[in-house]
């Protein structure tokens, strides 16, 4: 049997469409989940929505309709980004699933409550909406949540509680020694920080008079479980946990999770480990954090009207050119900026000029030649050396470094052509064409990840099959120039 490799995304908060933040993030995991299916692996790639909470329900009511009507609504427009994006996930979750998210997290929490992890308690404190979450007072800058900018309300009922205090040293020693492995590792310093803090208990309940969109407590009908409570359960329910034991046992644990910045500290890497440590579950291997994505300097917002569609950058500019500047522009792990200008000019220079222009030159040069099957080929050691840069890149998940070492291959082929000037020669001397179609195959190979449709596009002009066993033998079909100059 095939080495598994379970991958997840966060689950995206329905109160507002698609933004190119989660986009990114989508994009990411499915190069990651792509790599290992190339390799051979058997591969279990998650994604969904987060359809519950307080937050839900107001922007429903704003908009006219029920929390139900909105979010089947707004989730569609997810669901959706598969086939914009080129995405390979392999299924798509919504926590308002009835049939296999709630009886999931039902039966978790009576197994966390019969393990003595939950308990009812009164509570006062600083609930940010935006968050869905209660903040601590300290956490406040000028009165308001650092994060969304709003003042906090200030809620008092019972709630039930989760003891994450109890495993306040448990996950310091968890983290400490890299048994879930943190990526980039100064997010591993500042989790660790948080925890130096101290942990306290965290409500994940709330009145169902308040909040009656969301799973009910089981045996407690006056209790909503909290949004973030359940959410994090999405990742055992979508592998069958309770319900399909082959399923959890072949893919359990995760072996990436992808997630942005602002959900990382307090609840995938301090409730998500202290949840799967009472359930006495293995704890996921690893957790990549991505940055946020400014839009000319600033944050995305729809009071300043800057919040860019991934449908539209698609629509304008295609699904690979999307991907590549995700993927290229913007460190991995890091925040990056987003304007139009940026974008063409990456678009024209690295795929228009670069990729685009390359394939289409050694193309319309092996037209015109007849290609031997048993031709010799060239530059082993740079194919090799790029192999290796791609190989120690992808695995440490920087994305743009990979690519770089593609496009220096790329760069090779360019200088190559130059100094061999193929056009000037007899054309029955075709070992520098022999050896361009050779380098560009491999270049194909190395895309397949990264921009699958293009990938595809330029096998089908060398006209051969990437994943027969056979030996490669060209038969060369021009097409439609990649990436048109814009």
């Amino acid at each position: 049997m095939n080495k598994k490799f379970y991958i997840t995304t966060s689950i995206a908060y329905v109160n507002a469409p698609p933004h190119i933040g989660f986009a990114q993030e989508l994009i990411q995991a499915d190069v990651i989940a792509r790599y290992h299916r190339l390799s051979g692996e058997d591969v279990f790639f998650l994604t969904g929505t987060d359809d519950h909470g307080i937050k839900v329900v107001r922007t429903a009511r704003e908009n006219g309709k029920t929390p139900k009507e909105f979010t089947d609504e707004i989730s569609e427009k997810f669901i959706s980004l598969k086939q914009a994006l080129n995405l390979s996930n392999d299924y798509f979750i919504r926590t308002s699933d009835q049939a296999k998210h709630w009886p999931t997290v039902k039966k978790i929490w009576l197994q966390l409550k019969e393990n003595g992890d939950l308990y009812k308690k009164k509570y006062k404190g600083f609930y940010c909406v935006g968050c869905e979450s209660f903040i601590k007072e300290n956490d406040l800058v000028g009165g308001k949540c650092l994060i969304h900018q709003k003042e906090p309300e200030i809620i008092e009922e019972e709630n039930y509680f989760f003891r994450l205090s109890k495993y306040e040293e448990q996950l310091k020693e968890i983290i400490e020694k890299e048994q879930i492995k943190i990526i980039p590792g100064s997010k591993k310093k500042e989790l660790l920080s948080f925890f130096n803090q101290g942990l306290e208990d965290i409500s994940c309940s709330r009145s169902r008079e308040k909040l009656e969109w969301g799973i009910p407590v089981p045996n407690d009908e006056g209790q909503t479980i909290y949004v973030w409570f359940e959410a994090l359960l999405n990742y055992l329910s979508a592998v069958d946990y309770f319900l399909n034991n082959d399923k959890f046992q072949r893919f359990w644990p995760p072996d990436v999770q992808c997630i942005g910045k602002d959900v990382f500290t307090r609840f995938h890497g301090s409730l998500w480990p202290a949840m799967i440590l009472s359930l006495g579950l293995t704890l996921p291997k690893s957790i990549f954090i991505h940055g946020f994505i400014n839009v000319d300097g600033q944050k995305m917002s729809k009071s300043l009207g800057n919040v860019i569609d991934p449908f539209e950058l698609v629509k304008k500019y295609g699904v690979d050119a999307t991907r590549y500047f995700f993927l290229r522009e913007i460190p991995a792990t890091e925040d990056g900026d987003f304007t139009y200008k940026k974008f063409e000019e990456r678009y024209n220079s690295d795929l228009a000029k670069g990729l685009g222009n390359l394939v289409a030159r050694i193309i319309t040069l092996a037209e015109k030649v007849i290609i031997r099957d048993n031709s010799p080929f060239a530059f082993e050691s740079q194919i090799k050396k790029c192999w290796q840069d791609y190989l120690i890149a992808l695995n440490d998940l920087k994305f743009n470094e990979a690519l770089s070492s593609i496009w220096d291959l790329m760069s090779f082929c360019d200088k190559y052509i130059e100094r061999e000037k193929p056009w000037e020669k007899d054309f029955e001397d075709q070992s520098t064409i022999n050896n361009l179609l050779f380098v560009l195959s491999n270049i194909a190979s190395f895309l397949r990840p990264f921009l699958p449709e293009t990938s595809e596009k330029i096998f089908l002009q060398l006209g051969i099959n990437p994943d027969s066993q056979e030996p490669w033998k060209f038969k060369i079909k021009k097409g439609e120039s990649l990436f048109p100059r814009i």
